[in-house]
């Protein structure tokens, strides 16, 4: 597999756990129950990781046609 087509694959998976986590947190807080402190900061790992394959997939074009030039 190449490496553009890894990010993205990665990209959507993280989006996916990113979606079930904050799902699971306001499920959480629906139901009455306050979940731990930490549990809040679950959703940042999946989303700095998004942030960066994110990232890679926007200015990889512009680089590509910088390189092209």
């Amino acid at each position: 597999m190449k490496w553009n087509a890894l990010i993205r694959q990665t990209h959507r998976w993280l989006s996916i756990l990113f979606a079930l986590i904050v799902a699971a947190i306001f499920l959480t807080l629906g139901l009455g129950r306050e979940p731990v402190q930490w549990v809040y900061y679950l959703p940042l790992a999946p989303l700095a990781l998004m942030t960066l394959t994110g990232l890679w997939m926007f200015f990889r074009p512009y680089a590509a046609r910088g390189q092209a030039a």
